[in-house]
């Protein structure tokens, strides 16, 4: 009876570990990806600021007006200016649509750039 017990607690104990090891690579993997492109960092961005249906379902275009307007700012920044084709509503009613993309390193981050 005590080697049957036994053997199901290291079952149990491979199995977790198992599945932390798993989700542990699951993350990385998504992370390292979130914001391997300007897309990427912008899905991620509307998903994180509680917009997952447009995250999924938005288009994204670069919104070359407006880089070229601000293009002095935005190049000291290594950013660019992208618009949503569908973009979601924030609190008060208006529509985010275009989103400021900065490059650090190899990664790119997204951030609310305001109406052009």
């Amino acid at each position: 009876m005590r080697k049957i017990g036994y053997a199901l607690k290291k079952k149990l104990v491979v199995a977790v570990t198992s599945m932390i090891i798993g989700c542990s690579i699951f993350i990385g993997y998504v992370t390292s990806h979130a914001h391997a492109t300007p897309q990427m960092a912008i899905r991620t961005y509307l998903f994180l600021s509680e917009h997952p249906m447009s995250a999924l379902t938005t288009g994204i275009v670069e919104n070359q007006f407006q880089t070229e307007l601000d293009r002095n700012s935005l190049e000291l920044q290594n950013a660019k200016i992208y618009s949503l084709t569908r973009p979601p509503l924030d609190e008060s009613g208006n529509h985010l649509i275009n989103v400021k993309v900065t490059k650090k390193g190899a990664s790119y981050y997204a951030q609310y750039y305001g109406e052009a």
